[in-house]
């Protein structure tokens, strides 16, 4: 099963938008059942339940070229779609 036009517009809209999301922002910072999961996944290991100290949160900072590439490959589908033939 192919993309269709309709998914091909939608893929490519949502990319770009979130490419400019990336753009606007400097950095994200997750809560702490998420800061847990990264550790996790990256093997820092869970912190101990019986430890007291507050919970750390992680903070995300994507690199700036990030946002372009998302953008470009957005706008790139977008066109895309535009150009395909229904059907």
């Amino acid at each position: 099963m192919g993309l269709s036009r309709h998914r091909l517009l939608l893929a490519g809209l949502l990319l770009f938008l979130l490419g400019m999301q990336f753009r606007v922002v400097e950095s994200f910072t997750l809560n702490e059942r998420s800061s847990h999961f990264v550790a996790a996944s990256l093997g820092g290991g869970p912190q101990p339940a019986s430890w007291q100290a507050p919970a750390l949160r992680k903070v995300v900072e994507p690199p700036r070229w990030l946002g372009l590439a998302l953008m470009s490959v957005g706008a790139v589908l977008t066109i895309k779609s535009l150009s395909t033939r229904e059907g």
